[in-house]
């Protein structure tokens, strides 16, 4: 499939959602950058624009990516609409195809998961190549099925986080592994729904 299906895709994602108007940030980043100084972040796949506003509120400076042009334009509004738009670029990308350019101290990746071909290790790898020294990649994948997901194959696999990790090839003593585990929680779906899920969180650290 082309990159145009991929745009076309995502875009009927976003547009069949209602707009948020407060979108909240995922859990795994809040717990995991609250207590870190702010800087320069890169949040790839930012969807309804939770953690990107979030982290604009702590005073990060967020380079928002999305493949949907849906996402992008909505989450600019919000960005503006709630006086952040100084501390938010957003800006329309297909990782599949390149990177976006940059130094970071904090590179996220929320639920980097699509029906269409993408070279996750290639993306993730270039995501800690771009951490500056001492930043931080935090990805976090979905370790089961939401009954709203799209994704609803019975036999789909999820890799571990050290799986994930370990088909990255960094090395061990330019970064290192923080965190990796598979905790479970309470998610709230597009439509009010609940279910208990699984995520596979990964955090990497470069070293200083």
């Amino acid at each position: 499939m082309s990159s145009n299906d991929a745009v076309a895709f995502w875009d009927g994602v976003y547009a069949a959602r209602p707009a948020a108007g407060s979108p909240q940030p995922n859990v795994r980043l809040a717990e995991t950058v609250t207590d870190l100084p702010p800087g320069d972040a890169l949040d790839l796949g930012c969807g309804d624009g939770g953690d990107a506003l979030w982290l604009a509120r702590l005073g990060w400076h967020v380079t928002a990516v999305d493949i949907s042009a849906v996402a992008v334009e909505r989450l600019a509004a919000l960005a503006r609409s709630h006086g952040l738009d100084d501390r938010v670029t957003t800006v329309r990308h297909d990782v599949h195809q390149s990177f976006p350019p940059g130094g970071f101290d904090l590179v996220c990746a929320h639920y980097l998961h699509t029906p269409f071909d993408l070279d996750r290790a290639t993306v993730l790898r270039s995501a800690a190549y771009a951490l500056r020294p001492g930043g931080r990649l935090l990805v976090v994948d979905h370790g089961s099925a939401a009954p709203w997901s799209w994704n609803q194959d019975p036999d789909i696999r999820y890799p571990s986080p050290q799986e994930v990790a370990a088909g990255l090839g960094l090395a061990p003593h330019t970064w290192t592994v923080e965190r990796a585990d598979a905790p479970r929680r309470t998610a709230t779906g597009p439509d009010g729904r609940t279910a208990e899920v699984t995520d596979h969180v990964l955090l990497i650290r470069r070293t200083p």
